[in-house]
């Protein structure tokens, strides 16, 4: 008998270390969810791509040059590089937040996600060039175009990369509501961004603000409406609707 208690025990402690490496808890919204883990394969992914967002944010440090005479006005001439520093640091941190969420929804390191990262690594190392551009030509309206064209190719890179990894988040209890919205979510912002970069050309402010507005849509690296609204307490509860089957 307690041979067979101590079996049981040992059951129950594996099928929650299962559980537990499977998937962790994560407070959206002031409600507790389950969310999946990195995979050992997405880990060196996620490692690799840390590494490149950090030389890239590196790059774009070391092109900042101070002032060229020691006066507040000559500080307040460089404002255009500023802005754009502030803006591309922004883009770049948003960027790996999502992307640092994403991989948590992928099962596998799969060829195809394995190259989509390295082609939405490489639109963003293009970044600091366009960041730099739009920075010494004080916001004329052909760099602000390229800056706005950056966007949108690291945009659509990003959407095969999104692609790629929710096609996998099914298998992993992710459910059908938030992948369908965090997709059209990614067209929306991209035919934004594509927008930009027309207007750029006659209004480079009016571009470089529909630029910025996009940025905001990526703020939370989970969409609105993700999931449905919480059940009142005591009403049965619809696990079909959290979790696909």
């Amino acid at each position: 008998m307690p041979e067979s208690i101590a079996i049981n025990r040992a059951e129950v402690s594996n099928e929650k270390e299962v559980k537990t490496t499977a998937e962790t808890r994560l407070v959206v919204s002031g409600k507790e969810r389950s969310v999946p883990r990195r995979t050992p394969e997405t880990e060196r992914i996620g490692a690799f791509s840390d590494g490149v967002f950090a030389v890239i944010i590196t790059i774009m440090v070391l092109q900042l040059k101070p002032p060229e005479h020691p006066t507040f006005a000559a500080l307040a001439l460089l404002w255009p590089t500023g802005l754009s520093y502030v803006v591309s640091y922004f883009f770049i941190a948003i960027i790996w937040v999502n992307h640092h969420y994403l991989l948590r929804m992928a099962e596998g390191a799969t060829p195809q996600l394995i190259w989509w990262n390295f082609a939405h690594l490489f639109l963003v190392s293009l970044v600091p060039f366009s960041t730099a551009w739009i920075a010494e030509s004080r916001m004329a309206a052909v760099p602000v175009s390229v800056y706005a064209a950056v966007f949108a190719l690291v945009n659509v890179a990003y959407f095969a990369f999104e692609h790629e990894s929710l096609s996998q988040a099914q298998s992993r209890g992710v459910c059908h509501r938030l992948r369908k919205i965090s997709r059209a979510r990614s067209v929306l912002t991209l035919a934004i961004f594509l927008v930009a970069v027309p207007v750029s050309l006659r209004f480079p402010w009016c571009g470089f603000g529909l630029v910025c507005c996009v940025l905001f849509a990526y703020l939370r690296p989970e969409p609105p409406f993700a999931y449905p609204r919480p059940e009142p307490p005591g009403a049965p509860r619809n696990e079909s609707s959290l979790i696909d089957k």
